[in-house]
């Protein structure tokens, strides 16, 4: 069997390879969406199932605007928790896709590499010069797509620290109402 075939067939099963192992990335990531899906449901109901219970034991209409007030700060925490685990899935599903692609990446840099050294070996005399223009330009192509993932990398650190800024406002917020909201209720009494 000649090189070019075996190396076609090498190639082949790399990429199958990687194509398996991307598919079992996002089908993980998936696996754990729904995972996730299905323990905030079943939460919910058994939430939906406590506060009900306590409706029907509310007598007066200040158990009623307390109960009312109580209901909003669980509420913003479990979905800003959600939200959290939905972010941590994606991102975490993101981060195996990007270390796929670099290796993929990095092996057919080397590939590259490879050829152009076997090139050079079997080049007519007087073309070291092209040959030395043509390694130039890879490394230059090298080093963009470095500074490139350098820059990816930084943009995600900056997109997650911002997320996890705005979740702790809102849960912020989702707490200074509820602190304000016994308050308001006993006004309200206290008016009536």
């Amino acid at each position: 069997m000649s090189a070019i075939p075996e190396q076609v067939l090498a190639g082949q099963k790399v990429t199958l390879n990687n194509l398996l192992a991307v598919q079992g990335a996002v089908f993980n990531g998936f696996e754990k969406l729904v995972d996730l899906n299905l323990k905030a449901l079943k939460a919910s109901l058994e939430d939906v199932a406590e506060k009900t219970q306590q409706a029907i034991e509310v007598k007066d209409a200040q158990e009623a605007l307390a109960f009312t007030s109580s209901l909003a700060q669980p509420g913003a925490e479990k979905a800003l928790a959600y939200s959290k685990h939905v972010y941590d899935i994606l991102s975490g599903v993101q981060v195996d896709l990007t270390k796929l692609t670099e290796e993929q990446i990095a092996q057919g840099q080397q590939q590259v590499s490879e050829a152009i050294e076997q090139i050079a070996k079997n080049a007519p005399t007087g073309s070291e010069g092209a040959i030395s223009l043509v390694k130039s330009s890879l490394a230059s192509a090298n080093s963009a797509y470095e500074s490139v993932v350098k820059a990816a990398r930084q943009a995600a650190d900056a997109a997650e620290s911002n997320f996890n800024a705005a979740a702790k406002a809102a849960s912020d917020a989702a707490t200074a109402a509820t602190k304000a909201a016994p308050r308001a209720t006993r006004r309200a009494s206290t008016a009536a």
